[in-house]
């Protein structure tokens, strides 16, 4: 199983992150919630503070791409697998950076890459 964080946590319902962090989990996927604003989603509580997290396989993108400038050094001392940014998402910026900390990066949606099984 691979552990993901989901960047852009929410305990909203209806936004996209909170669906992924259930299917993840619905899925076997250990989830680690971080977002801006305190909560619940998974049975996780979201992390506010940009800490340490041990063995991330995958980090998963619902922080849009004017924002994501302020999580770049945060998501790479992650040193993540891979990177899935989903639509919205995309930064060339961060993706280059990525691919230089030899990163793997895919453009794509992790509710329907796990769907398919290809997550």
């Amino acid at each position: 199983m691979k552990k993901t964080v989901v960047l852009g946590a929410s305990d909203n319902p209806s936004r996209y992150a909170y669906l992924a962090a259930n299917k993840l989990k619905r899925y076997g996927h250990p989830v680690v919630p971080v977002g801006i604003r305190k909560g619940e989603v998974a049975g996780e509580q979201i992390i506010t503070e940009k800490k340490p997290i041990e063995d991330v396989d995958t980090v998963t993108l619902y922080v849009g791409t004017n924002n994501l400038p302020s999580w770049y050094d945060y998501i790479l001392s992650l040193k993540p697998k891979r990177i899935i940014f989903n639509p919205g998402t995309e930064n060339h910026e961060l993706e280059k950076m990525a691919r230089e900390a030899n990163i793997k990066t895919v453009h794509g949606c992790t509710l329907i890459m796990l769907s398919v099984g290809d997550y």
